[in-house]
């Protein structure tokens, strides 16, 4: 009984299956499925690991550095002044702002709680308290512009983002050279995002169940198919 539920449930996640169609092809109520899914979603959840116990993992295993970035979750554009919040204007579409934490391959080893798309990368990572926690546990994070300013410690700086042109000063060869290594070593971050979004449900999350609660365990079904 418990595979079947999980292979119900799974469909769900993965292809964004409808409740009701998943019901009659199962001989059960689009209740007890929507029961089930929360429940799992719950339990899944509740094994996301905190953002300490992640990092300090990782440099138990030797390794020197996580990769960091944010994305936007596409949300169902709503009316009222309570969805303004979700409107991104980097994207320029309503969604939800998550922030990740990969190892140097790309498996995601945290992530965020979910917050409204208009939220600032820095702002996210500020509130996580991302820098303490990359100190205490001895690593170092590779970044990208949207993280420029974040290390307030320029003489010992743990957060690397590369360099940005301004009016002022163009980027020299060098810099060039030094921003295009970064974006290569930064890349498997980005195909950690890819997996994750691989679950269909998130191409329209809606706030049943709670976003951050399904982000987190679909963190974790994804690391662990990672794991086979």
């Amino acid at each position: 009984m418990a595979r079947r539920i999980a292979t119900i449930v799974l469909a769900v996640l993965r292809h964004d299956q409808r409740l009701a169609d998943m019901a009659g092809g199962n001989d059960v109520s689009a209740t007890t499925i929507r029961r089930w899914r929360d429940e799992l979603i719950t339990l899944l959840a509740a094994k996301a690991p905190r953002l300490d116990r992640a990092l300090k993992k990782i440099a138990r295993r030797g390794g020197e550095a996580a990769l960091i970035d944010g994305t936007l979750i596409p949300t169902q554009r709503r009316t009222g002044t309570a969805n303004r919040p979700n409107q991104s204007g980097k994207h320029h579409r309503h969604g939800l702002h998550v922030l990740a934490l990969t190892d140097e391959r790309g498996r995601m080893i945290w992530i965020s709680a979910a917050r409204p798309g208009r939220t600032h990368d820095i702002t996210a990572a500020r509130r996580d308290r991302i820098l303490s926690h990359l100190r205490a546990a001895g690593l170092g994070a590779l970044a990208d512009l949207g993280f420029l300013g974040l290390d307030d410690d320029p003489d010992d700086p743990v957060v690397v983002t590369g360099f940005k042109a301004t009016r002022a000063r163009k980027l020299t060869t060098s810099d060039k050279e030094a921003n295009r290594a970064l974006a290569v070593a930064r890349a498997p971050v980005e195909h950690g995002f890819a997996h994750l979004k691989n679950w269909r449900i998130l191409t329209k999350i809606r706030t049943d169940p709670p976003a951050t609660g399904l982000l987190r365990a679909l963190f974790v079904l994804t690391n662990l198919e990672g794991a086979r």
